[in-house]
């Protein structure tokens, strides 16, 4: 096997306790917020990882629909491979990558259906093609053709054209991921980057550790 030897430099801005919230939440969000405004394409794109009832691992990425003290919220078909994982097996990993701004922040936790008002309303704001694809799709099944899929989407877009607020399928929802931990990663120089944990105690407060690189 070719060893890949490219080191780059993370510079020398720094992460230190001071620059911290107290709160997990708002520190996130503090971040999400650089992210967007260094131009990041997808800031809010975050690989989840999840273990299916076989314990296999499988990763993919999704977009954070929403953030508050509750959790993190994505959507996705509730039949598809991550649907299936999370129904015997809640425990999640999230990590949010933004390479180009030297910074990453993973999130463990564990994933539970949000409720049909939630998820009536992610379902609302996402674009017609979108709601469409959603009916239209048996997300992670095999399909024999590509022009099945897109006869099918034929099939939604007769159907549904002369309503205005397409319904939201059944088989497509929202999770809200609730954590137990987080980790905010910062770049440095010489791969002594700065790296710091918020767990929750007995109490439900957060303390925050700072971890060796």
């Amino acid at each position: 096997m070719k060893s890949l030897s490219q080191h780059t430099d993370y510079g020398d801005v720094g992460l230190e306790l001071g620059d911290l919230h107290s709160d997990p939440f708002e520190q996130l969000a503090e971040w999400l917020r650089t992210a967007e405004t260094e131009e990041i394409f997808e800031p809010n794109a975050m690989v989840l990882s999840t273990v299916d009832a076989r314990g296999e691992v499988s990763s993919r990425t999704v977009l954070l629909k929403g953030l508050s003290s509750d959790g993190l919220e994505f959507v996705t078909n509730f039949n598809s491979r991550k649907g299936r994982a999370l129904a015997d097996n809640a425990s999640v990993s999230l990590v949010f990558p933004w390479y180009p701004i030297m910074r990453q922040v993973i999130v463990r936790g564990s994933a539970v259906r949000a409720d049909d008002a939630t998820s009536d309303r992610h379902h609302s704001v996402r674009p017609r093609g979108s709601q469409l694809a959603a009916w239209a799709s048996e997300q992670s099944e095999p399909i024999a053709d590509k022009q099945i899929l897109e006869a099918r989407m034929a099939d939604y877009e007769q159907r549904f054209k002369d309503v205005e607020n397409i319904p939201r399928p059944e088989k497509w929802g929202a999770y809200r991921v609730i954590p137990t931990a987080f980790e905010f990663w910062q770049g440095r120089s010489m791969r002594f980057h700065d790296r710091f944990s918020y767990q929750l105690d007995a109490d439900g407060a957060w303390v925050i550790t700072r971890l060796q690189p």
